[in-house]
């Protein structure tokens, strides 16, 4: 019944075959170029390359759970992906296995439908009572189940317009010259009209495999995984997918302790592996895979071994892996000098422990001998920034903008050692510090003490200022830090990154702050939520919500955008409101914290206050947008904003009209950002109202939003700022790195001993905070 219902799904009338037949003879656009075959990808950026893909499903892959009928869902979204690359304009094949499984559902089915039917024609007679199913040979459930595989994936791929073609193999096909050739030819004519080959074993006749049959140089086919790498090989494929039922390849088998997922896997690693059990179905196992991925690898194809069963990942994990993202185990040659990111957060881990339980004055040691560094070595760091300032420029692809927040000089070289000197005074008293202290009961005393967070990621665009501001908030609050920076700031970021682990050396915990230079993408770092505890984005509105939604396991503290108002009251100053509109907007356009919207109570317009605001920004040449509202006011408008909620960045901003501070407060709610908003006005009880009515993250009176910056607040620094309602709020400095944990001295006390039938009784009595501890005590 299912054979007969994918048979009419892919029955499809004559001109729309001749126009899918037009349609996959056409040139395509997005075909990826060529490469000659010989060696395989180095690093999974460079999987976006490859043309020639081999997809290899494994048979828990492909069948259910029961090991009866196919997983439809799954190979429906395989399908998809597999099409979707073909239409792309690359050159797909499938390996699959799930023959023996389609023919034993159908078998089964038979057998008991004419059981059924002969205990209907003997019924009273008690000899066919006892009947069971017999036992299913292989080789005859996959002659039964290869023509509904076939049409199953024949059904499918005609919803993407996609032609396929069967091909059944045997060992015999790959060492018989005239057969190799010969299949080499069908395979390379298929792949030129544009047809997805899918190949198997034809299992009914194939042999069981013999143990260590492979000869020298040339892999047997004794399973799907072997298959498809000497397919692979044989066809010059750039890449090799395997899709099993596990993440990838794992140290040792995967569910034990201290197992640990292999993100690149090189040549000359088998001993560092402990293989596990095989899969529920299947011949091969994870030390087949392994063996045909290297066998693939040496003939110049890259493999990457990956799970095809997670309902969260199936949808996208083909796709995911060809534009290169971390999934999976990937097979190279090339080993880079330098350790994983995974290794590298393992050490910032491991050192930042260490550098937690130093005394404060250590910690503030190291801080203030970065500080020293900055000026001492200025010369080092301008050369590096020169040389990253010269690329930038002959690149042309940087705005101004992001080239002002590139470039470094001495004043920014001294300034950046001021703050940091400001930090480590900051340090005395942070790690460890008492926030409460209760007396439980008689000696029983409870302490709420600051800890740090534990591994910070912090990702920041071209500003290498970023690097030992942000190392020495770590250090201060005893934080592994994890970096990555953006690349037009390579050199200066490398030197300031080793100046940082020179500081951090004095107490032997060069370790926790490291730099990630690998070729590693966001949302691969993004994905470390086992090793990573904060993010912490700095750049543009579209990196953090870019970094927002690949961190799904991981908090974020930073804000999306700064949308910034400056409302301007009826009882405002004349002289104050130009001096705070002109540096809100004007004295740093692209900063997060500079206004962008302007509100004008209704009172001002048609005043000379009006006038001189107006002439103000023309001066500055700042392009105003008008609101709804401002433009029905006048006469010849400006160009009307397309949008309330806009975060320009440049010398633009938009202008509005508002009844009152309520409605000043309410447009605000409604389409700010909740990052800095300020009123201006002499009268003392509406600026109270605004500064209690209104939730953002900075609220000022009379001050320029420029003030929202950490070391304008007295915090040295900052890591950012942040617009979220938990844990900390606006620039977050040192106090934003810590966290509390709940420290209990007893002696010998049970929760027994406050039952009913105890005789203890909680006092819950307030003991005075005191002095900070002296760092020894915890060591987080």
């Amino acid at each position: 019944m299912l054979l007969h219902r994918l048979t009419l799904c892919s029955r499809i009338p004559l001109d729309h075959q001749r126009h899918v037949c037009r349609l996959l003879t056409r040139p395509l656009t997005q075909v990826p170029h060529g490469r000659d075959h010989g060696s395989s990808f180095a690093h999974r950026g460079e999987l976006r390359q490859a043309k020639r893909i081999v997809v290899k499903l494994g048979s828990a892959v492909v069948t259910r759970g029961d090991e009866c009928g196919l997983a439809l869902g799954r190979l429906a979204s395989i399908v998809e992906q597999v099409a979707m690359l073909q239409n792309q304009g690359r050159e797909m094949m499938i390996v699959t296995s799930g023959a023996v499984a389609f023919g034993k559902q159908r078998l089964r089915h038979e057998i008991l439908l004419s059981q059924s039917v002969r205990q209907a024609l003997h019924s009273g007679h008690n000899q066919l009572k006892d009947m069971s199913l017999p036992v299913l040979e292989a080789r005859a459930c996959a002659a039964a189940g290869q023509s509904g595989l076939m049409a199953l994936y024949e059904a499918m791929f005609t919803q993407y317009s996609t032609c396929t073609a069967q091909v059944l193999v045997t060992n015999l096909d790959f060492h018989d010259d005239q057969k190799r050739q010969n299949l080499n030819s069908t395979l390379q004519e298929l792949l030129r009209m544009n047809i997805v080959p899918i190949i198997n074993t034809n299992d009914a006749v194939v042999p069981p495999p013999e143990p260590n049959s492979d000869l020298q140089g040339v892999i047997s086919i004794k399973d799907n995984d072997s298959l498809a790498a000497r397919l692979a090989v044989e066809m010059k494929a750039d890449l090799l997918i395997a899709l099993s039922d596990v993440e990838g390849l794992y140290n040792s088998p995967p569910g034990t302790d201290d197992a640990k997922l292999i993100d690149i896997f090189y040549p000359g690693d088998q001993q560092s592996i402990t293989y596990g059990t095989k899969s529920r179905v299947g011949i091969g196992g994870m030390e087949a895979k392994v063996k045909a991925a290297l066998w693939a690898l040496q003939g110049g194809t890259s493999v990457v071994i990956a799970n095809g069963t997670h309902p969260k990942v199936t949808g996208h994990v083909i796709t995911d892996i060809v534009e290169g993202k971390k999934v999976g185990t990937f097979f190279s040659e090339i080993k880079p000098a330098g350790p994983t990111v995974e290794h590298q957060t393992e050490m910032a881990r491991t050192s930042g422990r260490t550098l937690a339980s130093l005394h404060p004055d250590q910690r503030s040691e190291i801080i203030c001998h970065l500080a020293e560094l900055l000026t001492e070595k200025k010369d080092e760091i301008l050369a590096a920034n020169k040389m990253d300032m010269d690329l930038a420029v002959n690149a042309g692809h940087l705005p101004p903008a992001m080239l002002k927040r590139l470039s470094l000089s001495p004043a920014k070289l001294n300034s950046l050692a001021v703050g940091l000197r400001q930090i480590a005074v900051a340090a005395q008293d942070s790690v460890g510090r008492v926030l409460r202290r209760t007396r439980v009961a008689h000696n029983l005393e409870l302490e709420q003490i600051t800890v740090p967070i534990g591994v910070l990621l912090v990702i920041f665009e071209a500003r290498p200022d970023c690097l030992p501001q942000v190392a020495a908030l770590a250090i201060a609050s005893g934080n592994a830090l994890l970096l990555k920076g953006g690349k037009e700031a390579a050199n200066t970021n490398r030197v300031l990154h080793q100046l940082t682990q020179e500081a951090l050396s004095m107490h032997g915990v060069s370790e926790a702050v490291q730099l990630v230079s690998t070729r590693e993408e966001v949302e691969d770092l993004c994905r470390l939520d086992k090793m990573i505890d904060l993010i912490i984005p700095r750049g543009s509105s579209q990196l953090v919500r870019n970094i927002q939604r690949a961190a799904k396991g991981i908090p974020v503290l930073g804000h999306s955008e700064g949308i910034c108002h400056v409302y301007v009251d009826a009882e405002a100053s004349v002289d104050k409101v130009i001096k705070i509109v002109r540096d809100s907007k004007c004295d740093y356009p692209a900063a997060c914290n500079a206004m962008e919207s302007l509100l004008i109570h209704r009172d001002i317009l048609r005043t000379p206050l009006f006038d001189q605001i107006i002439d103000m920004l023309r001066t500055e040449r700042v392009k105003i947008h008008a609101g709804p509202r401002f433009a029905s006011y006048l006469t010849f408008s400006p160009s009307e904003a397309k949008s309330l909620r806009v975060e320009y960045g440049d010398l633009e901003c938009c202008m509005e009209v508002v009844d009152s501070m309520q409605e000043a407060v309410d447009h605000i709610h409604k389409y700010g950002s909740s990052h800095t908003d300020v009123i201006i006005t002499e009268n003392e009880e509406t600026a109270e109202q605004f500064l209690h009515q209104l939730d953002s993250a900075c609220v000022f009176w009379n001050a320029s939003s420029r003030f929202a910056d950490g070391y304008r607040f007295g915090l040295g620094a900052e890591v950012g700022i942040s617009t979220a309602r938990i844990h900390a709020r606006g620039p977050v400095g040192l106090e934003g790195l810590l966290t509390t944990k709940w420290v209990l001295r007893g002696d010998g006390h049970t929760a027994a001993d406050f039952s009913e039938q105890g005789t203890m009784k909680y006092l819950h009595e307030n003991l005075p905070v005191g002095q900070p501890l002296a760092g020894q005590r915890d060591s987080n």
